[in-house]
């Protein structure tokens, strides 16, 4: 299927069999928005490319019924479209800021989501923890870190035979400058995957890593080690 397909398959889904519920956590988004500064982006068809198409534009990278670890879930991009148009997806969002994990338990709750559990953790910490560390078919993030840093907190979430799924912006160089950082936490890149969005809002890649040894115990290292001194 050519690219353009997939992009108007997706959108067509945003306008049409799920539009009540994009358009309930829009309104959400925009209600909540001043007293949890959640985004810049407010206008509705920013919104709807720059936020909903580029959150589901991975989600035939994740396997049926998959749980998934989402890394830094923020306003719940891309936890939440995904979960809208694949009910079957079960998600674990970890996020830091405690406002934020307030936001997320209104949209579960209002979207009626299921299957969706939010905690008010740091990811370095959570990755430590038996009962979260290699538990997940797949780990994802969005707009989080630099890719180095950011396969330092989400492969130790991801069992062997599963995959780290990051949505980055169009540069490939910091795809390529991750690749130590993969190998040395038991991941290999097995697809990048390139958009262009609709009416020049940017380019996206999906980064696939595929987790094939398990994690040495001493990463996630903490304590900002992650983002000062990169893999």
């Amino acid at each position: 299927m050519e690219k353009k397909e997939i992009i108007q398959n997706y959108e067509n889904l945003i306008e049409g069999e799920y539009k009540e519920k994009f358009d309930a956590f829009r309104a959400l988004l925009l209600t909540y928005n001043e007293k949890y500064n959640l985004t810049t982006i407010l206008e509705e068809e920013d919104m709807k490319y720059k936020h909903f198409l580029d959150s589901i534009l991975g989600e035939r990278f994740f396997q049926k019924n998959a749980k998934i670890a989402e890394i830094g879930s923020g306003a719940g991009f891309p936890s939440i479209p995904l979960k809208i148009i694949r009910p079957d997806l079960q998600f674990d969002l970890f996020e830091s800021v405690g406002k934020k994990c307030e936001f997320l338990r209104v949209v579960v709750d209002n979207l009626g989501l299921s299957g969706m559990n939010i905690y008010n953790f740091r990811a370095e910490d959570c990755a430590k923890d038996k009962k979260y560390r290699e538990k997940y078919d797949h780990a994802t993030a969005r707009a989080v870190a630099r890719m180095n840093t950011l396969s330092e907190y989400c492969l130790p979430f991801v069992k062997i035979g599963g995959s780290f799924i990051a949505y980055k912006s169009g540069d490939k160089t910091e795809i390529k400058e991750a690749q130590t950082a993969y190998k040395t936490l038991g991941g290999k890149l097995i697809n990048e995957e390139f958009f262009d969005l609709p009416k020049e809002y940017g380019s996206r890649i999906i980064a696939v890593v595929e987790k094939q040894k398990n994690t040495p115990e001493r990463y996630p290292r903490g304590q900002g080690k992650e983002r000062k001194n990169p893999l």
